[in-house]
């Protein structure tokens, strides 16, 4: 028997909400593990002694419970907030392997910058509302990070 409107209006809905912030950051693509020549091999032009920049676009998707009285999964004003504790404070404008402790000793790939926001962004927001965080590197290169 499908649902009527009726008994969605009584049952729990749960919502997928995201919020998009967009931040520039350099790196170089590094890996202390590796002998130069080895960097050179796998990351190209990316290890350029130098470094280079990235415009990155990262949307951060919590997922819960529509509240019946506020009819929010999550304050956006509160989202904002931890966003720009977790992204903007430490990574916007900096270079990450230079300026963020995190990537003195990881490479700073999109897959590690995207675990290291939801690393910090689980620390702060209510347990269980991570969903995702999916960072745009580029308009073609795009990393999904989950917790897992």
């Amino acid at each position: 028997m499908a649902n009527t409107n009726a008994e969605h209006q009584t049952g729990e809905r749960i919502a997928y909400l995201t919020r998009v912030q967009c931040f520039s950051a350099s790196h170089r693509l590094h890996s202390l593990g590796l002998s130069d020549d080895e960097n050179q091999r796998i990351f190209g032009k990316c290890n350029n002694p130098n470094g280079h920049g990235h415009n990155y676009r990262a949307e951060v998707t919590v997922r819960g419970k529509i509240n019946k009285v506020t009819g929010m999964v999550i304050n956006l004003t509160d989202l904002k907030e931890c966003i720009e504790e977790v992204i903007m404070v430490p990574l916007d404008h900096k270079n990450l392997d230079m300026d963020v402790p995190y990537f003195a000793n990881v490479v700073s790939t999109t897959e590690n910058v995207a675990a290291y926001i939801w690393d910090g962004l689980v620390k702060i927001l209510p347990v269980g509302e991570m969903y995702e965080v999916k960072i745009y590197e580029t308009d073609k290169n795009i990393v999904v990070y989950r917790g897992e």
